[in-house]
């Protein structure tokens, strides 16, 4: 569909293993965390039975994929790579036979942790680390797997950051002040991708993800959330990973648990300006508020109008 006036041209759609997603809206990637720590509590699953029926609920309230998790994101307790395997893969499989067509991610920035998941039935691999591991990105294209290239700064995994900068380049000028990070997130996704293309990872199976949060400060997440077109324009799928995040707590002075409608409101700018995927807590609502979004753009006609017409 051509752009129309006053909307931004339509993401990318994303194809796993041959299933392609966000044809005509967003996709909803559901979080399912087999931690007992991640900072959201609803998300922990602290055996895989309770995973299993996270997964079911997921899917029940319109997922379009599943992204699976065994070490939390920030800092805590260490988990190794066998810990991380026996929390993930038993999960991945059961997830697989239950929901065959399920498309299955797994939140891992481990290159054996991604060869044993890939084995087990696992469709992408979602390095929120930027590829601090080199050979995950080799792992994903023998198994003809996708991958998430991120954007973290440079940290090192389970890092926070310290008053991140990003200075603005010399040329062009950028118009704003904050275009540093966007400068710097454009270049490191950029390359980022086309290495997994080059390894052989399809395009429309390599996401983009400007990692909110990981690296920046939330002046720096909401200048991205406001630039995401920009992202768009790179040609590839673009992930927004926004539910229940700090900088939406910190703009509205809220806990976790009150995050909901800021995290609907910075889904709803992302949306609008043409991203792919959204890793999501809250499912229902946000497929709700992707299929309204699409309609709004046009991408996609109302379920129903009957309204004035009988």
């Amino acid at each position: 569909m051509s752009a129309r006036a006053g909307v931004p041209p339509r993401g990318v759609a994303l194809r796993l293993r041959g299933r392609v997603l966000a044809a005509d809206r967003p996709a909803v990637m559901a979080v399912v965390n087999r931690t007992p720590d991640s900072f959201y509590p609803e998300a922990r699953a602290a055996d895989d039975d309770a995973a299993l029926a996270a997964v079911a609920r997921a899917v029940a309230d319109g997922a379009d994929l599943v992204d699976i998790g065994g070490v939390r994101a920030g800092r805590g307790p260490d988990v190794d790579v066998q810990e991380e395997i026996d929390r993930v893969v038993p999960l991945v499989g059961r997830v697989r036979r239950a929901f065959p067509d399920l498309p299955i991610s797994v939140d891992t920035w481990r290159s054996d942790v991604a060869q044993a998941v890939a084995l087990a039935g696992a469709d992408l691999l979602n390095d929120t680390w930027a590829g601090h591991d080199p050979s995950l990105v080799g792992v994903a294209a023998a198994h003809g797997l996708g991958v998430v290239c991120s954007h973290t700064g440079g940290l090192v995994p389970r890092t926070d950051p310290l008053r991140p900068q990003y200075p603005l380049p010399d040329e062009p000028e950028p118009a704003d002040a904050l275009d540093g990070v966007l400068v710097d997130v454009l270049a490191t996704l950029s390359l980022a991708a086309g290495r997994a293309v080059a390894a052989g990872v399809d395009p429309q199976s390599v996401l983009v993800d400007p990692t909110h949060d990981f690296g920046k400060t939330t002046w720096h997440s909401l200048h991205l959330t406001r630039r995401t077109t920009e992202l768009v324009v790179l040609g590839f799928p673009v992930l927004m990973a926004l539910s229940r995040k700090d900088f939406v707590g910190e703009s509205l002075d809220l806990p976790v648990d009150e995050r909901l409608e800021g995290t609907l409101a910075a889904t709803a700018v992302a949306a609008w300006q043409g991203a792919s995927v959204f890793r999501a807590h809250d499912v229902r609502a946000t497929r709700r508020l992707v299929e309204m979004i699409a309609v709004l753009r046009g991408d996609r006609p109302p379920a129903r109008a009957v309204r004035g017409l009988a």
